[in-house]
């Protein structure tokens, strides 16, 4: 055996979750290694060819705004962009765009090969080197052995992975793959607690069969907006996705056929997405439903594969050849790789804390589907975190945590560690309690000024957000000094109250029904302004009112996040609690009373003795930050 590498931080898998934990580790400065099976599938999408949607898109946003790769790489290969929910309010747009795969994989691949700090290498990990409940590196399937200060695992679906097609069994990570049997084994071994999750993905159909001529097409918007806050504009030539619909014939062949399913054979122990179901599953759950909608997404502007967006299936290949050549415009189709349902393990997040730390075990972090979620955009923001928490781990400092009114990154990880997963984990913005100011347009905002401090952020992403601050200041200011009186803004056809006070194009933009076009036009010094700083603030002044009132809840959150409940808090000495809570209590180890609070069955009794109990510690900590 060869001389053991060593390193400060070590990231397994080649995932989305490992690509932004190891560049956030790298960014940083630290030794970091990247160690995955093959390093031609660095950055592959295994299932959907997109990035992004409703909830994801302000995930994506928010790791660009700390310098992370996902946005930057989707806007080098996105082939149709839309902003969804464009009927409601900005809080809740949804940026997405279908991915051209080998683009994507491509484009992360120069990032992650070529990045500073980062060293790649192709071999499986097979165990973890724990000495003294401290991790100090792993061993790879090769024989090597590779030291660190911390390790980040990011094995997405590869954990005792196998693949379920009807009564067909494939162990595999995903298709072409072997699975990671040995790591699987060794965090069993470390008494985790552990469970298994499933997820699917449809067939693949060839572009050239499908009878594009019958179906609706869905354009790009005209307009692309990016994902990162870096890109000027969009280079990447835009197509169009068709829509077809099953039917009743479709319906009445996968309901024959149910019981071959691997989901409804009892194949499957684990638990699928609920927002992502098997076409079987709507097929059984939504009985009075006579069609379901497909996406029929490109997969690449040179490719000749066809993603069918809403048909995942585990049901054996001869019932899908059936099934889908009874819908419109796939009656000729060539299926090129059959859908399958994968299972795998995963590890229950709330034995990590708020940094995806095992509480357990000092040094080793998770992320991705590895704690229960679903989905690249989950992935890679919840790498990012353990990316970033890894090396100030290395350095003997405090972890970084993002809280709930801060970023959607917050929500997900403190959903994750503090009420765990039944099923694989989705962002939707209804998540977000503070969604109003946790919007996709001013990620940057509320969260790069934190990353420069994290030493997230390179150079050149700093002097671009100093600049466009500098930007945004002036332009508030031109908003605001701009003014005229109800008289004169009635003249322009404007319907405010005729009660003689002046106001300022800021405030009028809080009226819904003048936009920026209008006070462009009655105010040459608001015109001067750039397009993308005049869009930005048009938002801005929309929601300034519900902002100022929805602060003030934050700041009751932060008040109530103050208390910090000591790691080493004995539960059992807290009178008025019952064995549920406390056993809860005793599993998650909230970091704060706050978090506490979010745990589910947790009594207002229950805070309320707890509270009492915290404050009668001499040690106790005032708040979160000491």
């Amino acid at each position: 055996m060869s001389e053991a590498k060593a390193f400060d931080v070590i990231v397994v898998g080649g995932g989305h979750a490992g690509c932004e934990a190891a560049s956030a580790a790298a960014r940083m400065g630290a030794r970091t290694a990247l160690i995955t099976h093959k390093i031609e599938t660095i950055g592959e999408m295994s299932c959907n060819p997109a990035i992004g949607g409703l909830g994801k898109g302000h995930l994506v946003r928010e790791i660009d705004a700390l310098d992370g790769l996902m946005a930057r790489v989707a806007d080098r290969s996105g082939i149709q962009f839309r902003m969804l929910n464009r009927s409601k309010g900005p809080a809740v747009w949804g940026p997405r765009a279908q991915i051209d795969r080998a683009l994507y994989r491509q484009a992360m691949q120069d990032e992650i090969l070529n990045h500073e700090n980062l060293t790649v290498i192709a071999d499986g990990v097979e165990d973890l080197i724990v000495e003294d409940g401290r991790v100090q590196g792993v061993i790879g399937e090769s024989g090597e052995t590779y030291n660190a200060g911390a390790v980040v695992i990011t094995t997405g679906t590869f954990l005792k992975g196998i693949i379920h097609r009807g009564a067909g069994r494939i162990p595999a990570g995903r298709v072409g793959e072997k699975p990671a049997i040995g790591l699987s084994d060794r965090l069993y071994a470390l008494d985790l607690p552990m469970g298994r999750l499933k997820t699917g993905t449809p067939a693949r159909l060839k572009s050239s069969s499908i009878d594009w001529d019958r179906l609706e097409m869905q354009p790009a918007d005209a307009e692309p907006i990016p994902f990162s806050f870096a890109t000027a504009k969009i280079e990447v030539p835009q197509i169009s996705c068709g829509i077809t619909f099953t039917n009743a014939a479709a319906h009445k062949i996968i309901a024959d056929n149910i019981n071959q399913s691997a989901v409804y054979s009892g194949a499957i122990a684990g638990r699928g997405p609920r927002y992502c179901p098997s076409i079987e599953d709507k097929i059984h759950r939504f009985a009075d439903k006579t069609r379901h909608q497909i996406f029929l997404e490109p997969e690449g502007l040179d490719d000749d594969t066809v993603y069918p967006n809403g048909i995942s299936t585990s049901l054996p290949c001869d019932v899908q050849d059936r099934f889908i050549r009874e819908i419109e415009g796939l009656e000729e189709v060539e299926i090129l790789e059959y859908g399958y349902a994968i299972e795998y393990d995963y590890v229950d997040p709330r034995a990590l804390d708020a940094g995806l730390q095992v509480k357990a075990i000092n040094g080793l972090f998770l992320a991705g589907q590895i704690n229960g979620t679903t989905g690249y955009e989950e992935a890679g923001a919840q790498g990012l975190v353990a990316g970033l928490n890894a090396v100030r781990h290395t350095r003997g400092e405090e972890r970084a945590t993002f809280d709930r009114a801060e970023a959607y990154i917050g929500v997900l990880i403190d959903d994750l560690v503090t009420r765990g997963v039944t099923e694989p984990y989705r962002m939707f913005t209804s998540r977000a309690e503070y969604r109003l100011s946790l919007r996709s347009d001013n990620a940057d905002q509320r969260l790069t000024a934190r990353g420069i401090e994290l030493g997230l952020v390179g150079p050149v992403r700093v002097e671009m957000f100093h600049v466009k601050q500098s930007a945004l200041e002036s332009g508030r200011e031109v908003l605001k000094s701009a003014a005229m009186t109800p008289n004169e803004a009635q003249k322009l056809g404007w319907k405010v109250n005729q009660d003689g006070q002046r106001r300022s194009a800021w405030e009028f933009l809080a009226y819904p029904t003048i936009a920026m076009t209008s006070i462009e036009t009655a105010f040459d010094q608001v015109a001067a302004l750039s397009d993308p700083i005049k869009s930005q603030l048009e938002i801005e002044a929309m929601y300034a009112g519900y902002i100022e009132r929805q602060k003030e809840d934050v700041a009751a959150l932060r008040r109530e996040e103050s208390l910090v409940l000591p790691e080493d808090l004995d539960y059992g000495a807290v009178g008025g609690l019952t064995n549920e809570v406390r056993a809860k209590l005793e599993t998650i180890r909230p970091a704060t009373l706050g978090q506490a609070g979010r745990i589910e069955g947790m009594t207002p009794g229950a805070l309320t003795a707890l509270l009492a109990f915290v404050r009668r510690r001499p040690d106790r900590k005032r708040s979160a930050n000491g």
